[in-house]
């Protein structure tokens, strides 16, 4: 097996190269991606359920920190992509993979505690109101979790979320056991019975209809870890609802350079708390990024994590412009930059690797996650 340099290095590799010209459109870059397939899996006691829900994740190592820690061997890689399944009934297994490269012929491409507002200058934040926006793409891909964060549908019954929404590093959170999905609908006037709306029926405000998760998915980098180190890079989990939504989703995708965004941008929609009932679009500059995380300073407050972040590129492939997930936004990171303290909101980025286990655990066949 190959050393996990060299494993790194192959998977940062796209097959595009972008270049400039007078004619150039911002392309998903096509990726080699590798496989990931569970070995075995053993039943684990059931879990406690006794950690309270944090809706951010605070940690003082930013990006030169992350830059300078050594790779990881990859028996470690191997380690930490392994994951436990929460089951709707408290039973809890988990699963350790195998990663594995396959040729380019075998199928497709590829500090000082202080309050944390998260706000940066001008608060550029939009709600959006209305359920012509609402419940529309791409707002209408933003969930919220029954625990207070946000999520994001990525296929028929599945949700993207960050791990510490259902789990602290330690222990699975209050309510992780009867987690549920919120979806906004609209809560119609007094009188009107929902048939024939017209412009005189129309909602006056919304609502939540909930759907209960099946199952749940957490990498063991993030249980394993904690924010200081390898964890903050896994802060991820897939929800398994028990019945599909019937909403179109936004599919995932490998998250391309920062320079190779559209204008180094991203975009994100979320409930912050300080909004409550409120769907709240941002979009931003990067500012940094390391292999597993982009650093921003996108307005956001918690209820906010768990957001999916995406950006729209050219898919060279379908000829048309495609949005996909590119990240998960985790939350507020406070960083001693050369002894001056500096605040970040951190998103965990969508590499090849964990592109290749977050689409396994969605379709449950490697041979359709060759293409990120």
């Amino acid at each position: 097996m190959a050393g996990l340099p060299t494993l790194i290095l192959l998977l940062c590799a796209g097959k595009d190269v972008m270049t400039s010209s007078p004619h150039w459109k911002p392309t998903w870059p096509s990726y080699r991606v590798p496989v990931i397939l569970p070995q075995s899996t053993l039943n684990l006691d059931k879990p406690q359920f006794d950690a309270e829900a944090r809706l951010e994740v605070v940690s003082p190592c930013g990006p030169a920190c992350h830059k300078s820690s050594p790779l990881p061997t990859y028996e470690e890689v191997k380690n930490y992509l392994s994951y436990e399944t929460l089951y709707a009934n408290g039973s809890l297994t988990e699963t350790e993979v195998g990663i594995y490269i396959l040729s380019s012929s075998g199928g497709g491409s590829q500090g000082k505690s202080r309050t944390k507002r998260q706000i940066y200058g001008y608060d550029s934040r939009f709600s959006i109101f209305g359920k012509d926006f609402l419940l529309n793409y791409p707002f209408s891909t933003s969930v919220k979790l029954s625990t207070g964060c946000t999520g994001t549908l990525v296929a028929e019954k599945h949700v993207l979320t960050a791990a510490h929404c259902i789990h602290d590093g330690k222990s699975y959170v209050k309510g992780a056991q009867k987690l549920r999905v919120g979806f906004l609908k609209p809560r119609l006037k007094d009188g009107s019975k929902g048939a024939n709306i017209t412009n005189s029926a129309m909602p006056e405000k919304m609502k939540f209809q909930w759907i209960r998760v099946k199952r749940t998915h957490v990498p063991k980098g993030w249980i394993k870890g904690n924010a200081n180190d390898i964890g903050m890079d896994y802060d991820y989990a897939l929800l398994e609802l028990k019945k599909p939504h019937k909403r179109k989703f936004m599919k995932i995708g490998v998250s391309p350079p920062a320079r190779h965004l559209p204008g180094g941008r991203i975009h994100f929609s979320g409930y912050d708390n300080d909004r409550p009932g409120n769907l709240v679009y941002r979009f931003c500059d990067v500012k940094d990024e390391t292999y597993d995380l982009l650093y921003q300073q996108c307005d956001a407050q918690p209820g906010a994590s768990g957001s999916g972040v995406y950006v729209r590129m050219w898919k060279r492939q379908n000829h048309k412009w495609e949005r996909k997930i590119i990240g998960i936004f985790s939350g507020h990171q406070w960083v001693d930059m050369n002894g001056t303290p500096q605040d970040f909101n951190v998103a965990v980025r969508i590499t090849p690797l964990k592109y290749a286990q977050i689409c396994y655990w969605i379709k449950g066949n490697y041979l359709d996650c060759r293409e990120g």
